[in-house]
């Protein structure tokens, strides 16, 4: 009996992914720096483009065997649903009392362990271009100054969080037009810079 092994090609995900990085940092770190009011429109963003978008690129990578993006994407995409959760919780749509027992330093430790992993994904960024690294860096400051935010050390980690958020925005949206033109032109368009190391 003759077998075929049947192999089925998908685009690579990744500027999907970063698009809903680079969305929902950037109408964020709005809100964050008092540019905007409230959440309400933070919170759609946060689901669908911080959250679905990232984990639909995740899955996908998952058949690229793509160890960092599967991981990152599904970390981060996953991070957002629970964020626009705890904002539900916070403007009471769960009830008044899951709104008045919310404790900020729970979200701490939330943003402590995001801290970890994103630390540990920038190690990884060294063998990545410059561009990645320096991106990978500004997430993990991000989740710093949240993180002390929310242990109330401070307010001038508030505005840590709020402007390392506005340059992961800005900075992801460089990376996803390299990526994006740089692979439908078949050549460099813009630069990106090479790993740091070999």
């Amino acid at each position: 009996m003759e077998t075929k092994n049947v192999k089925i090609e998908v685009a690579d995900p990744t500027v999907l992914g970063l698009f809903g990085l680079a969305i929902v940092t950037f109408v964020a770190s709005s809100q964050k720096l008092g540019w905007t009011d409230g959440l309400a429109y933070v919170l759609p963003w946060a689901l669908f483009l911080g959250g679905f978008a990232q984990l639909i690129a995740s899955l996908f990578d998952f058949k690229h065997k793509n160890l960092f993006g599967a991981t990152a994407f599904s970390a981060y995409g996953l991070f957002w649903m629970g964020m626009a959760v705890g904002w539900l919780i916070k403007l009471g749509c769960f009830g008044e009392t899951l709104a008045a027992t919310a404790d900020p330093g729970q979200l701490g430790f939330v943003f402590l362990g995001y801290m970890i992993i994103s630390l540990i994904f920038t190690i990884s960024g060294l063998k990545m271009s410059k561009v990645m690294f320096f991106l990978l860096l500004l997430i993990t400051v991000l989740f710093l100054g949240l993180a002390l935010d929310a242990f109330g050390c401070g307010h001038i980690w508030h505005g840590v969080a709020a402007y390392s958020e506005l340059m992961i925005s800005l900075l992801t949206f460089y990376v996803l037009s390299a990526k994006y033109l740089n692979s439908f032109f078949g050549k460099e368009i813009l630069p990106v810079g090479g790993p740091f190391l070999k």
